[in-house]
């Protein structure tokens, strides 16, 4: 499928001096770059889901303070909801 992305001239320049090294298109070096930026980092290492639950009940209540004060403090939108 066509798609348009912008990509910062710099940037672009950097991915067609790869893509002639490598002797492929910049669009089959840039599907490539993606499908091993997507299939990297699906899995959670052991133990991770296991660990966040097992917070101390002080280190949740800093945590919810400090959530707190960033909310009170931003400046330049409405605080996410979370």
């Amino acid at each position: 499928m066509a798609t348009s992305v912008h990509i910062p001239p710099t940037l672009l320049e950097a991915v067609d001096r790869r893509a002639r090294a490598l002797r492929i298109s910049r669009n089959r070096l840039i599907v490539k770059a993606l499908e091993r930026e997507l299939s990297q980092g699906e899995e959670w290492s052991a133990g991770f889901f296991e660990r966040l639950r097992a917070v101390d009940p002080a280190e949740a209540s800093a945590v919810d303070d400090m959530l707190a004060v960033v909310q009170a403090r931003r400046r330049s939108k409405e605080p996410p909801l979370l």
